[in-house]
């Protein structure tokens, strides 16, 4: 009897399958600066992290590789952000192969979608908006580059940062004088931060909001409820975290800085928190209310169906609502006239319990091995990891062996696990012909 692979193991079957290839290609000697390879774990590490688009480097992308390696993790990013399903159901579309009901239900899974029958014009959609999203933020950062660093070298620096920000990836070449500086040049710039944000929001929305969005304009009284949720949450974080960014590094970060650069960098923080994995302060220097916040927004990460990782703007929303709700009894879980799915909790929470128990697992294992570590550190380079943002305090490079490999299971499960691990947990079976009887227990 021919065995068929569920749609969640061949998500994840084919990030695998990416991420090896990556790490073939990253590993022979072309894409090294310097004589010889990079070794596979230096390899595997940067290809998990593009692949991922997570962000976290244990080389300086700038220097220590060479132009092939820089296209090479590009185009890892790509794949990652839009999702490998995405691209191979663009080229099928591409050369004109009707899409067949198992791909459909494949690709269905990955972005999230309900509807079988729109993955072809979602595809279309999808594909067309990211070239169109990621254009425009070249060009806008190209007036910036080609002038400093002249044209060819200025376009690639342009197209690079514009495709990292958009996929949410955080991978930059800027290092290239002060090594892992990323935009800490361009904190007072509000062109250069002002079009990564936008590029960052706008990829870690989720594609099914970008259609809602397409087909009802602004009319927000017509949206899904899983628009307004997403759009809502997610307004709500960056803006009130940015009045929490600029409250709690006014004596840290923003200390020497002005009230525009200080604006800035607070609404910066707030967003690249989401999955970016870019800075333009020294995230090392953070006050702890800054990193603790820092924490929070990267264990949330974006929305459904998008570039960002994270827990999800919706599951903490729906976990948010119906604990309200359930403190006042009401018996009604939702909002703006809509209920939630009866099993809308149930999934939010096992989604909420599965990040957060893998993220506590990885900091003990990885004290486990470097007890002298410190503990925010560890703590935040465990939550970029699961997160897929890319954010650290400087300790990647600093990690042994063993504890890198943490970081790289940590990376694959925010990326796959965000799509597909915890359904995995949740794949609806046929229920059983007995049911165990059913008994009271108290909570709280």
């Amino acid at each position: 009897m021919k065995r068929t692979f569920s749609s969640i193991r061949v998500i994840a079957l084919g990030y695998a399958a990416v991420v090896l290839i990556g790490t073939a290609l990253l590993a022979l000697p072309v894409a090294s600066v310097q004589q010889g390879s990079a070794g596979i774990p230096d390899a595997l590490f940067t290809a998990v992290s593009a692949s991922c688009v997570t962000g976290l480097v244990v080389r300086n992308t700038a220097t220590d590789w060479t132009a092939f390696g820089q296209t090479v993790i590009l185009v890892l990013i790509q794949i990652g952000g839009l999702g490998f399903m995405t691209i191979a159901t663009g080229f099928s579309m591409l050369l004109r192969r009707r899409l067949g009901l198992r791909e459909r239900q494949i690709m269905q899974e990955s972005i999230n979608v309900d509807n079988i029958g729109k993955i072809a014009s979602l595809t279309k959609m999808i594909l067309r908006g990211t070239a169109l999203c990621e254009g425009v933020g070249a060009l806008l950062l190209a007036l910036r580059f080609v002038p400093r660093f002249g044209l060819r070298h200025g376009l690639w620096l342009s197209v690079f940062h514009s495709i990292s920000a958009f996929c949410n990836a955080g991978f930059d070449l800027l290092g290239s004088q002060t090594p892992y500086c990323s935009f800490v040049d361009y904190a007072d710039d509000a062109l250069v931060t002002l079009t990564l944000c936008a590029l960052i929001i706008v990829g870690g929305l989720g594609f099914i909001v970008w259609e809602d969005l397409m087909r009802h304009r602004l009319r927000f009284a017509r949206y899904s409820l899983h628009t307004k949720l997403v759009l809502s949450v997610s307004a709500l974080l960056t803006f009130g975290c940015a009045l929490l960014f600029l409250l709690f590094e006014r004596n840290a970060t923003n200390g020497d800085a002005g009230m525009k650069q200080a604006l800035l960098a607070s609404q910066f923080d707030s967003v690249t928190a989401h999955t970016a994995g870019f800075n333009t302060v020294d995230t090392a220097s953070l006050s702890n209310a800054g990193k603790f916040l820092t924490i929070l927004l990267m264990y949330v990460g974006g929305s459904p169906g998008s570039t960002a990782g994270g827990i999800k703007t919706t599951t903490v929303a729906v976990i948010a609502i119906s604990t309200f709700n359930g403190i006042r009894r009401r018996e009604f879980k939702g909002i703006f006239g809509r209920r939630f799915e009866s099993d809308a909790l149930s999934k939010a929470i096992s989604v909420a319990f599965t990040n957060l128990a893998l993220a506590m697992l990885g900091v003990l294992a990885i004290f486990a091995l470097q007890p002298a570590l410190h503990f925010s550190d560890v703590v935040f380079e465990v939550m970029s990891a699961i997160g897929t943002v890319g954010m650290s305090t400087g300790v990647t490079r600093d990690l042994l062996p063993a504890s890198r490999l943490i970081i790289v299971f940590l990376m694959f499960c925010g990326r796959v696990g965000s799509v597909s691990f915890a359904l995995a947990l949740l794949e609806k079976r046929a229920s059983p012909a007995i049911m165990n009887p059913r008994e009271k227990i108290t909570l709280g």
